[in-house]
């Protein structure tokens, strides 16, 4: 097993330098695009341990991975998750250690995540009327996601990234006020399109989806949208609005497939290393973990023979194509 490659090519040539760990298929949101509302999630012997999680991030690094997101489920309502992102934050190979949220315990969480070596976070908000924000979540409260936006911005972390999805007959009419929201406080916002993982209870995907072009097109009806070469470590096309330094992204999997430039895997909570977030090859890396037999090369090695198994695209709402099942919370955020 001599020779593992110190960077990850897959079969079409594509560099894979970030993943996506997701640390639970836990929330303490129940979001409509996300989850059903009567979920059952995993027991915990099929969760992988914190220890388990940190010699998968450790393997990638090895490999040539410069980036990890820590994903769920919501990743602060893991016990005991500081010491992982304080273990995974001491990697010295380690560019970047990132992290995507619900907001609702950064009050608490901020600033010892920017401590423990995050440096930037993506953080959640769908709406900015309290009971559409519950509507949507089931369950959040929109205050405390917005404390835990402003605790962020005082914990000073390199870059701040609002998400919202926005969904016909949810709060299609937001759009700039979300955008608004965003350049009062300086930071970027994303605007990530509904894909169409597992079903549903309160709605069908497609009549609900609102596609990418035409939240450009209600933004840029009011605030004119300059192109930039900006990019991060994920799928974002960024735009800025004239004499500001804060962008407005677009993630677009249905309606501008971005698949050539893809540079990333994830690992769900499980231990599945998922190849495409829209396809269902995938690897199952729980096995060798805790198999006495296998070594961390294993690991590795198994890393490495599953770029041979990444597809080149998905196919959202293609016919033609098996859809996946798997719910966003089981994919890794």
């Amino acid at each position: 097993m001599a020779g593992l490659p110190d960077q990850l090519i897959d079969k079409f040539g594509r560099r894979i330098d970030y993943i996506r760990l997701s640390v639970t298929d836990r929330c303490d949101f129940r979001c409509v695009y996300c989850m059903t509302e009567d979920m059952k999630f995993l027991p915990r012997s099929q969760v992988l341990s914190l220890e388990e999680l940190e010699q998968v991030a450790r393997a990638f690094v090895e490999l040539g991975v410069k980036k990890i997101r820590i994903t769920g489920g919501e990743p602060m309502v893991r016990n005991n998750i500081m010491a992982l992102l304080r273990e995974i934050g001491s990697f010295p190979q380690l560019q970047e250690l990132l992290l995507t949220t619900n907001g609702a315990q950064l009050t608490r969480y901020a600033k010892p995540l920017r401590e423990a070596g995050v440096s930037r976070i993506n953080i959640s908000i769908d709406s900015l009327r309290p009971d559409r924000f519950e509507r949507i979540s089931r369950v959040g409260k929109l205050d405390r996601v917005i404390a835990g936006i402003d605790a962020s911005i005082a914990a000073g972390f390199e870059r701040i990234r609002l998400n919202s999805v926005i969904m016909k007959g949810y709060n299609e009419d937001e759009v700039l006020d979300l955008v608004e929201f965003a350049m009062d406080r300086d930071v970027d916002i994303a605007f990530i399109e509904e894909m169409p993982l597992g079903r549903p209870s309160d709605h069908e995907r497609e009549e609900t989806l609102c596609t990418n072009d035409w939240v450009r097109e209600v933004i840029e009806q009011r605030y004119p949208l300059i192109p930039t070469a900006s990019r991060t470590a994920g799928p974002s096309k960024y735009w800025q609005l004239n004499g500001r330094a804060n962008r407005i992204g677009f993630i677009s999997p249905v309606s501008h497939n971005f698949c050539a430039d893809c540079n990333r895997v994830r690992v769900t909570v499980e231990g599945r290393l998922l190849l495409c977030l829209g396809n269902e090859h995938s690897v199952d890396l729980r096995a060798i973990l805790r198999d006495p037999a296998r070594s961390f090369q294993d690991l590795k090695q198994a890393i490495v023979d599953a770029m041979d198994i990444k597809p080149e695209r998905h196919y959202f709402y293609d016919e033609d194509y098996a859809q996946p099942v798997r719910l966003m919370n089981m994919t890794g955020g």
